[in-house]
């Protein structure tokens, strides 16, 4: 009783209801099909599923909740030809189910192409993972964005499990409904998939940012592996500036190892100069005053304006 009492509420990871899973994906909540009780041992993961493993402290979390609440929210999953069932979503509710020792799971059974499973897929993991990491997105957005081509080539498709299909949109419009990102973004998380293993390492630590790394994606996959080499050999990190002069040299056929090394290594500048159109301040000044006389107004009123914050500041303090 002691550790259920410990055990915050904050750090108790409830699941999405289950038709959350299905909108807006699924306009009709009739087509969600029954629920079975189906064993653990005949649920399989998604083919070629973009979506990493829970931390393993959230995993213990989610455990002790399976252990205690049961799945609140059904697994999704669909008939394999090889026999057992695929599934959609819930990949970690039934790991967490496997080590909690529960047998059997409730499901829901539905019958569906391989696109309509990736785009359900996808749509459900967005929704109930609220961190992801760059990588895990791109490989997503690019799963739904080649499997919602397939679908608009296709002349049978008029109204299907994942919706209408809407003429006039963008692909990339339609795998950016229902997410945090514009269309342009989820294009720019596409060209991670360019990048090369080791970099898209890179940019999920954080040692690469992403606008940086999308501009690096054009490179090819040997400019790549000098990037990634100077990164580690040096500890840096190409900035954007830096990325889009390399993007440009490749583009025009003149990038090397030695250019490579030049753009990244060089030295940044160790301050930022802030400029003003004199058009912006002179209103303020009588006429002929000149630029230097200018900048040294301005440079006191900036000081005495930092010393009133401070006595402002001592005087909140002795309050």
């Amino acid at each position: 009783m002691a550790d259920k009492n410990k055990r915050s509420s904050a750090s108790f990871v409830p699941f999405k209801p289950l038709d959350s899973l299905f909108e807006p994906t699924v306009q009709d909540k009739s087509q969600a099909g029954s629920i079975s009780q189906i064993s653990t041992d005949d649920l399989f993961p998604f083919k070629d599923h973009p979506f990493l493993p829970y931390t393993e402290e959230r995993m213990e979390e989610m455990v002790e909740s399976v252990k205690e609440y049961g799945v609140m929210s059904p697994i999704i999953a669909r008939p394999r030809k090889e026999g057992g069932y695929e599934i959609i979503s819930g990949h970690n509710r039934v790991e967490a189910c496997q080590r909690a020792g529960i047998e059997k799971v409730p499901v829901i059974i539905r019958e569906m192409d391989d696109d309509t499973a990736i785009i359900l897929m996808v749509d459900s993991n967005l929704k109930q993972r609220d961190k992801l990491k760059p990588s895990e997105k791109a490989k997503a957005y690019k799963m739904k964005l080649e499997a919602l081509k397939r679908q608009g080539a296709r002349t049978d498709l008029t109204c299907g499990q994942v919706g209408h299909k809407l003429p006039g949109k963008k692909t990339r419009e339609q795998v950016a409904e229902g997410t945090d990102d514009s269309p342009r973004q989820v294009q720019r998380f596409i060209r991670l998939n360019s990048l090369i293993p080791a970099l898209q390492d890179a940019v999920d630590e954080g040692r690469l940012a992403f606008n940086p790394a999308v501009e690096v994606s054009y490179l090819d996959e040997a400019d790549q592996e000098i990037v990634q080499e100077i990164m580690d050999r040096e500890e840096i990190s190409p900035s954007l500036s830096q990325a889009q002069k390399l993007r440009k040299l490749s583009a025009e056929d003149r990038i090397d190892d030695d250019k490579i090394e030049a753009v990244m290594t060089v030295e940044k500048p160790m301050y930022e100069t802030i400029t003003f159109r004199r058009s912006t301040v002179e209103k303020y000044f009588p006429a002929g005053t000149t630029g230097k006389e200018i900048e040294q107004t301005i440079i006191r009123l900036l000081e005495n304006y930092s010393k009133q914050r401070q006595k402002q500041k001592s005087k909140d303090y002795e309050r």
